[in-house]
This record gives structure tokens, C-alpha cells and sequence, in this order.
């Protein structure tokens, strides 16, 4: 299950924040008068430096236990060739990022996976509403469920064994639920999660800086590392039914061949995310809590990492969160913390782009004192690093805090051009018309001049 986390791309104290609740229509994204949607086409992953003996840990851990920390003893996958339909009300950019996302799979995963409009598909990918959605899983803004096809069937049999992970010994059809009404980017971000959990691990670790499989959601398309998990999920070595103690005895000589550097990398062992911390973070970052409860939660996060003695993306993540908890009522602290939390992002390998989500809150800082060079200079190192990671709501944020910058610095054919190249990812980013105007003028309230003529 996808958790409903808040997006990491938005800001807390500046000014109001896009809403999250208000559902865009399907006309929102077609009936526009802003410039055209823009979509990424080639996909850039980075090649895996790690080791392997991180990587069969890594691999123990995601595919044989479920998110909420219970170990599955029975390992289990498709066989033979995977079929993928699509059906509902789908977004007209669904189906180019599903083609775009099986390619990959096939190419990088080696999955023999491809798209049907057959009834009996293994995987059914059904296209509802967000209200649909949280019917049932209040907290979710996409699912993936076995044995089934259809929302109906799933209606029917939620609340027995049929569609309990931890109860399948077998998969050979598989249901998700994508919303239809959100943005562009969240139903191809819900693609990429669940049909990754269709195929493979059910688990998700905080420790991974570099996969989708991790609930902190800095990553939202499969990974290098994600595919080179997949295409270990289906080697010929490993079948589906095989006890824990069989897959433990033949991952590492799957990645040996999979990734020969890994066998000469030095294993980094990262500590285990305890339970605490995990719960911490979610009740400061997830939804229905009040900012007495969030601010509690980030604290106690806080002193965990602190107490694992952590010097990785997770002390860095938990810096960030404070930092987002504290930027409506003392901005100065949150500063403080985005800061911190780019200092322990800047110790571990494969965080680039949780460094350019601090860049975007440091570039608004700078922009509300007057300081438009240290705005380019953070946006500029960070936009490339958003489009590699395809990642249009944190680029498209990004190129507006640049335009604003460069309005500051009195540049405004500069600023003009950039704000307008922002437009096109923001509406594949944020969707309708009224949620990238409002982030427009989110970022705009950030410039002084604008401040000063009252034009907001």
C-alpha cells in the first residue's frame, strides 16, 4: 500500500499549500489555457554501485517479509509470461507511462511482461476514484491486492484469506487500484510502486536511499537499484514456493552475476529501521494529525536516529521532516534542520536527489531575504537532478523558484522564460489549472518585489 504522505515538494510555512483534498476533473487536464503538458520520454537510471552483500541482504528482507514487519516464509512470483490490463476511467497519460513502464521492465528487468485487453489478464489495473480508494483504505492513495481483477471482487472478498499477502503461496492475478482524478504524476507514481509490488517485494525499508521500495517517497519511478531487484526476483535460479532458507542460499551467487562490481564493493551494513521510528515518521508526516502531535512525533523521531547513532539518509530524512513541522511557526529552526538535514544527506552515496528537495526550501529562503544568486545557484544545481528522476512537481517548483530568482536579480526576460518551461511540468506535476496557478502564486509570495507592490 502506498502511504498518503505529505509530498516532500511543497511548503509548510511560506504560504498555503497546493490542497491535497480537492480532487482535479478530467476536463482540468484537457481544457487548459496554459501552455502544453510536458512528459519525460527517455528513461535516465543510474547504474548500481553497491554491494552485493547489501544487495542479497536488501533482497532478504524486501521479499520475504510485509510492510508491517512480519516475515513471509514462502518466497512467491509469477511464472511465465505476465499479462497487463488496463480499465476505467483512465487519464489520457496513463497509458503512454504503463507502455513507457512495461518497456522498462522488459529491458532492464528482464520480465516477461506485456499489455492485454483480455479479461483473464494476471494483473487488472483499474482506474477509480480517490474516494474509491479511501473507502477502503482511508490512508492510501493506490493499492495492489491478490486474487483478484476488479473493485467488486475485491469489495467481496477484503475481509477473508483469499487477499491476505501473508496467506498466498502463489500469484497469478493480482488488482490495482490507481486513482483517476489526481494528478498525471501521482497516477504514474502509483504505477511504478504498486505494479512493482504486483511483481515483486511486498516490503518497503527505510534504509534504501536509492529504490521506490522505501515509504519516504524522495523516489517516485523504479530506480536502477529497483530493476536490478526485479530482474534478481525473476532469475531462473529462484521459483516461486521456494522456502526462505532456499532463497537465502542462492541470491548471492544470482547477484554475482547480475552485478559482478558488486562482488569487490565493501558492504555498507546499514543499522535496521526500528518500528518506533518508522510510526514517528509517519504520524509527523501522514495525514490527521494535529501540528502538537507532528511536532511530538518528529521529536521522538528525532531522538531514535539519534540514539541508533544513524549517519545516513534516514538522520537526514528525519532532520527534513522537523524541519517541515516547524517552518509555519519558526522558520529560522526549520532552517536550521533543512540544514542539518543536507549535511547527513551529503554523508551517504545515491542521495542527489533528496539534496534537491533541501535545495528547493533553502532556494525559498533565499529568495524571501533578498538573495536571488544563492536561489539560482541551489535551483540550477537541482532542476537537471528532478528531470533525471522525472520528477515534474519537485522541477517544475524548482524552475519557479528560478524565475523569481532571476526577477530578483533583475533578469526578467530570463525569469519569463524559465517560468514559462515551469508551466508545462507543473501541469503533469500538480494537474488542473487552479493547483499550478496556486503554486505559481505560492512561490511568487516568496519574492519581495512582489511583496512590496502588493500584486498577489
Amino acid at each position: 500500500m502506498r502511504k498518503f504522505l505529505l509530498p516532500l515538494y511543497l511548503f509548510l510555512g511560506a504560504c498555503m499549500p497546493v490542497s491535497q483534498s480537492e480532487p482535479a476533473t478530467r476536463a482540468a487536464f484537457v481544457e487548459s489555457s496554459l501552455p502544453a503538458m510536458k512528459v519525460f520520454s527517455v528513461p535516465r537510471p543510474q547504474p548500481v554501485r553497491t554491494s552485493n552483500a547489501d544487495l542479497s541482504r536488501d533482497f532478504m528482507d524486501l521479499a520475504m517479509g510485509l510492510e508491517s514487519g512480519r516475515d513471509l516464509e514462502v518466497f512467491t512470483r509469477f511464472e511465465g509470461p505476465i499479462s497487463v490490463r488496463l480499465i476505467g476511467n483512465v487519464q489520457s497519460t496513463v497509458p503512454s507511462d504503463l507502455d513507457r513502464l512495461l518497456h522498462r521492465l522488459r529491458t532492464e528487468g528482464g520480465i516477461n511482461i506485456h499489455a492485454t485487453i483480455a479479461p483473464e489478464a494476471n494483473i487488472t489495473i483499474n482506474a477509480v476514484s480517490r474516494a474509491e480508494i479511501q473507502r477502503f483504505l482511508p490512508q492510501a492513495a493506490c493499492f495492489v491486492v491478490p486474487n483478484v481483477s476488479t473493485l467488486s471482487e475485491y469489495r467481496q472478498a477484503r475481509r477473508s484469506n483469499r487477499v491476505n499477502w501473508g496467506k498466498i503461496t502463489n500469484r497469478t492475478r493480482l488488482a490495482i487500484f490507481l486513482p483517476n482524478d489526481s494528478s498525471p504524476q501521482e497516477a504514474r507514481d502509483c504505477l511504478h510502486e504498486e505494479l512493482a509490488q504486483a511483481l515483486g517485494p511486498l516490503n518497503d525499508l527505510y534504509r534504501l536511499p536509492d529504490s521506490v521500495f522505501n515509504d519516504d517517497n524522495v523516489h517516485t519511478v523504479l530506480t536502477g537499484y529497483d530493476m536490478l531487484i526485479l530482474r534478481a526476483y525473476y532469475d531462473p535460479a529462484l521459483r516461486n514456493g521456494m522456502s526462505r532458507a532456499e532463497v537465502m542460499n542462492r541470491i548471492p551467487t544470482v547477484f554475482a552475476r547480475l552485478n559482478p562490481e558488486g562482488e569487490f564493493l565493501p558492504a555498507r551494513r546499514a543499522a535496521r529501521t526500528p518500528r518506533p521510528w518508522i510510526d514517528a515518521i509517519q504520524t509527523a508526516l501522514g495525514p490527521g494529525a494535529t501540528p502538537v502531535t507532528r511536532r511530538a512525533a518528529a521529536t521522538e523521531a528525532l531522538s531514535i536516529a539519534s540514539a541508533m547513532g544513524w549517519e545516513d539518509h534516514r538522520r537526514g530524512f528525519t532532520h527534513y521532516a522537523m524541519g517541515r513541522i516547524l517552518q509555519s511557526t519558526d522558520p529560522e529552526a526549520a532552517r536550521a534542520q533543512f540544514m542539518q538535514a543536507d549535511t547527513y544527506f551529503s554523508r551517504t552515496p545515491n542521495t542527489e536527489l533528496h539534496r534537491a528537495y533541501v535545495a528547493s526550501q533553502l532556494a525559498a529562503y533565499a529568495l524571501t531575504e533578498n538573495n536571488p544568486d544563492t536561489a539560482i545557484q541551489l535551483t540550477g544545481a537541482s532542476i537537471d537532478l528532478a528531470a533525471r528522476h522525472e520528477n515534474a512537481a519537485l522541477l517544475s517548483t524548482l524552475l519557479m523558484l528560478r524565475a523569481e530568482a532571476f526577477d530578483l536579480a533583475g533578469r526578467v526576460s530570463a525569469g519569463t522564460d524559465v517560468r514559462l518551461d515551469s508551466l508545462g511540468w507543473a501541469r503533469y506535476g500538480f494537474g488542473s489549472d487552479w493547483s499550478v496557478r496556486a503554486k505559481l502564486r505560492e512561490i511568487a509570495s516568496l519574492n519581495p518585489l512582489n511583496r512590496a507592490r502588493g500584486s498577489l
